[in-house]
């Protein structure tokens, strides 16, 4: 039977865990990973908590705060040592819709993405710039890389264990965002099977946004730096 193990990074999202937790077990079979980087607001506690009640609930507990990048490396790493087959990325704000789950699961692909923009994506209450900004960036990643996924940066994904592996994520230098296009480039590179399927991204209605001004800049960066072969930390 095939394990998955769905891995979510949080940082102050106490007001969220219970409710993704029971949205995400309603697809049968599947564990829940919480990462938490020792949040401010106590949502580790809720974690543990959480992880007593129900043995598909997991929770890994880091020291600090070190980027969504480093949060989602020790998922994985964690979800493979439990013998996961297929590993699912998410956030924790309900922006990706754990309905959507067996959708991504019943892909037969190394590489699953939920996307904005392939026919059916939507991102709905953005305003114009937003979506001018988020497309232009995506428009420009796939022309300085040569990557041909419609949303590049995407961070809804099941990834299958033999395709984490093969990628070697644990040396993936972006700390940050940008750890999503880096992923996305190794997987294109490697030669894995890579889909992408609509989704709906909506944005949060609990706790407060991760997102910086930042983070375009930094995908820029990322990708030209993926094109021409700067070396670098990656934030």
């Amino acid at each position: 039977m095939t394990k998955t193990v769905v891995v979510i990074p949080t940082y102050d999202e106490r007001g969220n865990v219970a409710r993704m937790a029971e949205a995400v077990l309603a697809t049968p079979g599947v564990e829940l990973l919480f990462v938490d980087d020792n949040s401010p607001d106590g949502t580790g506690a809720v974690i543990d908590a959480l992880a007593t009640a129900n043995p598909r609930v997991h929770g890994l507990h880091r020291a600090r705060k070190e980027g969504l990048g480093r949060a989602y490396v020790a998922g994985f790493a964690a979800a493979l040592e439990r013998g996961a087959d297929r590993v699912v990325q998410m956030d924790c704000d309900f922006s990706h819709d754990p309905e959507d789950l067996p959708r991504l699961l019943a892909e037969d692909a190394d590489l699953v993405i939920g996307s904005r923009y392939v026919p059916g994506g939507a991102t709905p209450g953005w305003p114009l710039k937003r979506r001018l900004i988020s497309r232009a960036g995506g428009l420009f990643i796939r022309t300085v890389t040569g990557m041909p996924l419609r949303d590049p940066t995407g961070g809804f994904k099941c990834w299958t264990a033999d395709a984490l592996r093969k990628i070697d994520f644990a040396t993936v230098a972006s700390k940050g965002y940008s750890f999503q296009l880096e992923m996305n480039h190794r997987a294109w590179q490697a030669g894995c099977a890579i889909r992408e399927i609509p989704i709906v991204f909506t944005d949060r209605v609990q706790g407060y946004s991760k997102i910086t001004p930042g983070i375009a800049t930094e995908s820029i960066r990322i990708a030209l730096r993926l094109r021409f072969g700067k070396k670098g930390n990656g934030q």
